[in-house]
């Protein structure tokens, strides 16, 4: 699970959304224009599943009190499940239950998201202004290697699955008086300053997104799709790197034993099976 807290797309939150919510329209865009009587993707929070482009533009837009020119006036929340999280969402749900699945999750993530920042007036997601949408593809931009090398074009969809969750959220809350941040790298120490924005720690919510999703998916979750495993292997010293490999190895090691065991004793209970039937056919011969 892969969570990203940014500015926007573009990098600009400082004036209005419209930019951003225009973009994120653009699946919407290329499906009307294939097939126009199909259903566009909808924008949802915790109220709804069904609301306009429009509504999120306004809302957001009119929830500036007191914001200067330079100030954020958005964030941007991007939830993206792993290829092997993806695969097991849709082996249990199917393709579009397992949309309706990510929806249900990105709303109860909203509820960590608000707690995280340690605020008494913000306690969950209904003290929150936000808006989701579903994006079913990825696609190529100037910065990746296959576009540099000529292997893939500007705007082209990535192959793979890519079913991620893009959320638009106000820097202020609900009642337009609280201000916060996610952005905020103080974690309590600058006591004014977190006071005025929320303590917001992003490596404790990307652990507590994790272990939302294990938790309300009951998923199984090897060490290496961890936040932990990537977070030391990314900023950890060569010790701890070191330890966690090897701690790798041995969980690949514990799992492939156990897979052998299952497996032993799911053939010990056939030939019982079988046994046992053919004990019963002797049985009912011999009358």
């Amino acid at each position: 699970m892969h969570i990203n807290i940014s500015k926007s797309e573009s990098g600009n939150n400082r004036g209005s959304s419209g930019q951003l919510v225009a973009y994120l329209e653009k699946e919407n865009r290329l499906l009307q224009e294939q097939s126009p009587k199909l259903e566009p993707e909808y924008w949802f929070n915790q109220q709804r599943q069904n609301v306009q482009p429009y509504e999120v533009r306004y809302d957001i837009d009119h929830n500036t009190d007191r914001l200067s020119k330079d100030e954020a006036k958005f964030f941007l929340l991007n939830i993206s499940p792993s290829e092997h999280e993806l695969k097991f969402l849709k082996e249990e749900f199917g393709e579009e239950g397992a949309k309706q699945q990510l929806k249900q999750y990105a709303n109860q993530l909203m509820d960590e998201y608000a707690k995280n920042f340690k605020k008494g007036n913000v306690k969950g997601k209904e003290d929150l202004l936000y808006f989701g949408k579903v994006e079913n593809h990825r696609y190529y931009t100037h910065k990746d290697e296959e576009v540099k090398q000529g292997l893939a074009k500007r705007g082209e969809q990535k192959p793979g699955e890519h079913i991620h969750v893009q959320i638009i959220v106000s820097r202020k809350d609900i009642t337009d008086s609280i201000r916060l941040s996610p952005l905020n790298n103080s974690r309590g120490k600058n006591i004014a300053h977190s006071l005025k924005v929320g303590q917001f720690d992003r490596v404790v919510f990307k652990q507590k997104a994790e272990k939302k999703f294990d938790q309300s998916f009951d998923y199984d979750r090897e060490l290496w799709e961890t936040f932990k495993y990537a977070n030391t292997l990314k900023h950890g010293t060569p010790v701890q790197k070191l330890e966690m490999r090897e701690a790798e190895q041995q969980e690949q090691e514990l799992r492939k034993q156990q897979e052998l065991e299952y497996r032993q004793e799911l053939k010990l209970q056939q030939e019982r099976a079988q046994s046992q039937k053919q004990s019963r056919g002797q049985s009912i011969g011999g009358w």
